[in-house]
C-alpha cells in the first residue's frame, strides 16, 4: 500500500500538539489558548483522514482546504503562545507547521489542476 505522507505527518503533529497542550495546562496553567490549539491541531489530521474517503474530488479538495485552514490557525495560536511567553520558539513547532502547510497547499493545487483538466476533457469547446 502506498504511504500517505500527509496522513502520517498530520497524525504525528496531532501527537505533538497533545503533548504541548498537556504541558501548557499542567505547567503553565494556560487553558483558553491551549484548548483552541488542541482543537485546531487535532483537526488537521482528522480532516486529512476524512479526505481519504471522500466521495468525489471536490469533497477531497474541500477537506484538504479545511485542513489547511486548521494548520494556519495552529500557526496563529503557536505564535501567540510564544509571544505571550508561554512557550519557547523551539516549542512553537514552526518547522512541522510549515511543512504541513506546504504539503497541503501542494495537494490542493495538484488536485485542482487535475479536476480542471478532467472538466476540460469532459466538456470540450466546439468551434463555431
Amino acid at each position: 500500500m502506498k504511504k500517505n505522507i500527509i496522513a502520517e505527518k498530520s497524525f504525528d503533529y496531532a501527537l505533538l500538539i497533545i503533548k504541548l497542550y498537556q504541558y501548557l495546562v499542567s505547567e503553565k496553567r494556560e487553558y483558553v489558548m491551549s484548548k483552541q490549539l488542541l482543537r485546531a491541531g487535532t483537526s488537521v489530521g482528522a480532516n486529512v483522514r476524512e479526505a481519504g474517503v471522500a466521495q468525489s474530488k471536490k469533497e477531497f479538495i474541500a477537506k484538504m482546504n479545511i485542513s489547511l485552514k486548521e494548520i494556519h490557525e495552529c500557526e496563529y495560536w503557536l505564535l501567540l503562545l510564544n509571544r505571550a511567553g508561554y512557550i519557547s520558539r523551539e516549542q512553537a513547532l514552526e518547522q512541522q507547521t510549515d511543512e504541513i502547510k506546504r504539503i497541503l497547499s501542494s495537494i490542493i493545487k495538484t488536485s485542482n489542476e487535475s479536476m480542471d483538466k478532467q472538466s476540460a476533457a469532459d466538456n470540450p469547446k466546439k468551434d463555431l
